[in-house]
């Protein structure tokens, strides 16, 4: 039966596929109203089985099939809405990649990106049913924890979990601005590897091989590399030729690097 009219419905590849092509082009017609908006909710009604075939397709993707039906709902109005018969496509064409679009957008906003435990899931989505039921019920007021696990017969503490589980389904993109800056990116206030780090491990491991050696030669090392004097200068310190303090230094790093080795051996 056409869903506004007498007229026979004509065979149709789909069973959930009315022919309702004369009803839309009458809701083209019609001025906003009370007769218009009946037609367009009976549109909706007539073509609300194609749109939980769609759901159907995502299920078991970590949302509920009631949410699905919903979102695929979603989908259905806007595609009564927005169809337009003058252009000569079936609606069924128009309405399939409308209520499709409609709920991987749902998945794209509002699932998880990481993996996240399946309990937390469901806290999730008992939280989100509560809160949506105890708004209707008092509207223009928020539900409080304790009002939601009362409802819910959770826990407050599984209420906060599922609250917070809420906001986290998306991953920020590193290169997202962060809110409150002019373009500073949340990738900027990542830290890197600190180059202090690998001299801070090389001078634990060469300290026991420095206080082996003998008194001049960690003079003369502390003189070289610390106080950043020349060996000129050292050797005019310490009363022997320059040519001996490079001798002494080569000798001290031959010396640490064998016992190094070893002890990395």
């Amino acid at each position: 039966m056409r869903i506004a009219g007498s007229t026979t419905t004509r065979p149709h590849p789909h069973d959930d596929a009315p022919d309702t092509s004369e009803d839309f082009a009458r809701l083209a017609r019609l001025p906003e109203g009370p007769e218009r908006t009946a037609l367009r909710n009976e549109l909706v009604r007539a073509w609300l089985p194609m749109a939980e075939r769609i759901a159907v397709r995502f299920r078991g993707r970590g949302e509920t099939l009631e949410d699905l039906y919903q979102v695929a709902a979603l989908g259905l109005v806007k595609a009564v809405d927005h169809y337009d018969p003058a252009r000569g496509h079936a609606f069924e064409a128009y309405a399939v990649p409308t209520v499709t679009g409609e709920i991987k957008r749902h998945f794209r906003d509002h699932m998880w990106t990481l993996h996240v435990p399946r309990r937390v899931q469901d806290l999730r989505n008992r939280v989100r049913s509560a809160i949506k039921e105890l708004s209707q019920t008092s509207p223009g007021h928020t539900p409080t924890t304790a009002e939601i696990a009362e409802h819910t017969r959770l826990t407050e503490e599984e209420v906060q979990t599922g609250t917070e589980a809420l906001e986290c389904f998306s991953a920020l993109s590193l290169e997202a601005e962060m809110p409150g800056t002019d373009g500073y990116a949340l990738a900027d206030a990542l830290g890197a590897p600190d180059p202090a780090y690998d001299t801070v491990v090389d001078r634990v491991a060469a300290r026991p091989c420095l206080q082996a050696l003998p008194e001049r030669e960690r003079v003369i090392l502390y003189l070289r590399f610390f106080r950043g004097m020349t060996q000129s200068t050292i050797a005019e310190q310490l009363g022997i030729s320059q040519m001996h303090v490079s001798r002494l230094l080569s000798s001290c790093f031959a010396q640490l690097r064998e016992e190094l080795a070893a002890e990395g051996g």
